[in-house]
């Protein structure tokens, strides 16, 4: 136990406790047809002029889970800046959730490398056993 000598020749003690804390457990995933999960991602990142989704690949996960990899535009306008803002991930979470109420959104997400040396945006999600 580390001590320090104050002043007048008095000894102080400091005690440091550390205690790790579990994560709590994910929730169960109910299988989903990967067929109508895409088609389910596909229509929410659909952009609604040009009729073309930004999906460019889902990833199934062995516990239920899936991946959405798509492209930055769909978060850009012609003004915004290059990373999408922490309010456009939260309105993309929002969005999910009420086109499917099972849906259970993780917390993180972000970018990753895609085709041709670009970047991606990926969110991670699972349905909710019923």
């Amino acid at each position: 136990m580390p001590s320090l000598k104050a002043p007048g020749n008095l000894i102080v003690s400091i005690q440091i406790v550390v205690q790790i804390m579990p994560q709590k457990d994910l929730p169960g995933f109910a299988e989903r047809d990967f067929e109508a999960v895409k088609a389910f991602v596909s229509d929410v990142l659909l952009d609604r002029t040009t009729h073309e989704t930004s999906l460019v690949d889902l990833i199934a996960y062995g516990d239920g889970h899936f991946r959405a990899i798509f492209r930055p535009s769909y978060f850009m306008t012609p003004d915004s800046k290059s990373t999408p803002s922490r309010s456009q991930w939260s309105t993309l979470k929002k969005k999910l959730k009420r086109h499917d109420h099972q849906i259970f959104v993780f917390k993180d997400y972000g970018m990753v490398a895609c085709a041709n040396d670009e970047r991606c945006c990926y969110i991670d999600f699972g349905f909710f056993r019923e």
